[in-house]
């Protein structure tokens, strides 16, 4: 069975009080769905959905994402600094089943080539099924300069995943693909 041909399936959850309650304009998800329209060659689509800094609804916003909507990317922006109402990790860490530490550590260590206050950025990323969740900053500039730095390893990881294929704009992101398996037509 071939993977070509079939559309990827990603999740954007904006994390925010304001936004949700529509006092404030999300312009996280928009820059998340950007910079993916500019990257992705093939095809893919997006859900995209808003939600309070609260767990348990950061919780099933991502387990739904996951389980029922099927989407192999899940991308949430939002929520993960120091403040008190920044929980969008902690949600995260309860409904991963592997977590891959490296893609926080990446976007930290760009973030702090850029900023020195960095090192308080709490991303993290792992699997649920067959789901790649990564949290991502809320701020669009420091979403493109943190996506773009873990995207090598997103197509990878979406190959060992079982993902559509995905194929990549050509000069906009170098890919490294050891585990893509040849596809049949």
């Amino acid at each position: 069975m071939t993977k070509l041909g079939k559309t990827l399936k990603v999740s954007i959850i904006t994390v925010s009080d304001r936004a949700s309650r529509g006092e404030y304009e999300d312009k996280g998800g928009p820059a998340i769905r950007e910079l993916l329209g500019k990257v992705f060659a093939s095809k893919w689509e997006a859900d995209c959905v808003i939600v309070p800094d609260e767990v348990d609804v950061i919780k099933d916003a991502l387990i739904n994402a996951s389980e029922n909507l099927g989407s192999h990317l899940v991308v949430t922006t939002g929520g993960t600094g120091p403040a008190r109402r920044d929980v969008t990790p902690e949600a995260t860490s309860e409904v991963l089943e592997k977590t891959l530490p490296g893609f926080g550590e990446l976007m930290r260590a760009v973030s702090l080539k850029i900023v020195p206050t960095a090192i308080l950025s709490r991303q993290i990323a792992g699997i649920r099924g067959g789901s790649l969740i990564i949290n991502l900053p809320g701020k669009p500039s420091a979403i493109e300069d943190c996506l773009l730095a873990v995207l090598p390893a997103v197509v990878d990881c979406l190959d060992l995943l079982d993902a559509p294929n995905v194929e990549i704009t050509k000069g906009s992101v170098p890919t490294y693909r050891p585990h893509k398996k040849k596809q049949s037509n």
